[in-house]
């Protein structure tokens, strides 16, 4: 699978997620700020990660680690908004990252994240559209 819709990018930096290794959440349970030494460039967007193996990992199956949503808040997403994640501010749900504005959304989230995901998912399409424009 290909990385498919619009993701959170670092004005200043370039980078996807603020250059945050998005295997490290899984693997090491924690935001872990990524390596300019092991970048990927993928569909035109630069990730980086904090070691080789993350870095290929993270090639092999782009779409499990990526943040759901492109990175962007899922509760927000839930309301018709589109407001771009904080990378540390984060859950894995379901084997997905997520990535929030803020612990209050993160909060919001963690009480009922099937309802959260839910209304996530049938918001994106819509919200996915606006972005960029």
């Amino acid at each position: 699978m290909a990385l498919v819709g619009p993701l959170v990018i670092n004005a200043d930096s370039g980078l996807v997620i603020s250059g945050f290794d998005p295997v490290a959440y899984f693997t090491d349970g924690k935001p872990v700020p990524g390596k300019p030494a092991y970048e990927a460039t993928l569909a035109g967007t630069i990730w980086r990660f904090s070691n080789e193996g993350n870095r290929a990992a993270f090639l092999q199956d782009p779409d499990i680690y990526a943040p759901r949503f492109g990175g962007y808040d899922p509760v927000a997403i839930g309301r018709n908004r589109s407001v771009a994640g904080h990378p540390q501010v984060w859950a894995v749900v379901g084997e997905r990252l997520y990535l929030f504005y803020s612990a209050a959304e993160r909060d919001a989230f963690q009480a009922d994240p099937g309802r959260a995901i839910e209304a996530a998912e049938r918001k994106w399409p819509e919200v996915a559209r606006t972005l960029g424009r």
